[in-house]
């Protein structure tokens, strides 16, 4: 990236996002351009200050931007039930479902060995003490249908299953290798009416 080339590194900054390829970056790139800087001024902003205003939620580690979340302050959910997700975005997807009224806890990633991600690298046992501390009866396991999902659910049976709760696994609605993010509400809502015990 050369700062003599500022269309350049913008469009090389933002063909990193994921999703986002040179040509849409090059588009993105140009609508900011032909905006009011006042939206390029607030966009920057907001970026910049993304990292100091976003934090995990401090029961199910969400992103939010105080202790807790809005889901985890929600007095009409189902306590006794948490819905295990790989990211945030797999949250949202269920959420958009409107298929669960449970609890969630994000794991911010899948065991995956190969790559050097174990248990210690996972936020599992900030899991297993919301299960031994609330009155939880049931997780719901809703890792991606991919190797590295497969890895994490089991783990997540063996680990939780002796501390009495019922552990149980999101029905295959959602295609082997497939995203929660990118599924349909129809789907995500099978797969939830259709989980099973691990």
């Amino acid at each position: 990236m050369s700062h003599d080339d500022p269309i350049g590194e913008l469009v090389a900054l933002l063909s990193r996002l994921p999703g986002i390829g040179e040509r849409t970056a090059t588009r993105l790139a140009h609508h900011v351009l032909s905006a009011d800087p006042a939206y390029a001024q607030a966009l920057g902003a907001s970026l910049a200050a993304v990292h100091a205003r976003v934090v995990k939620c401090e029961r199910c580690a969400n992103f939010c931007g105080g202790p807790l979340c809005r889901i985890c302050q929600d007095t009409t959910r189902d306590d006794a039930v948490v819905c295990v997700v790989a990211r945030v975005p797999d949250l949202g997807a269920i959420e958009k479902s409107a298929s669960f009224r449970g609890r969630y806890h994000v794991l911010h990633g899948l065991l995956a060995p190969l790559d050097g991600v174990g248990p210690d690298q996972l936020p599992l046992d900030a899991l297993v003490r919301r299960v031994e501390r609330e009155a939880i009866k049931e997780v719901v396991v809703a890792t991606p249908l991919s190797v590295e999902g497969e890895a994490t659910a089991l783990y997540l049976a063996e680990v939780l299953r002796p501390r009495g709760v019922r552990v149980s696994r999101i029905a295959s609605g959602i295609p082997h290798g497939g995203e929660l993010e990118y599924a349909d509400q129809v789907t995500v809502g099978r797969a939830f009416e259709g989980r099973r015990e691990l």
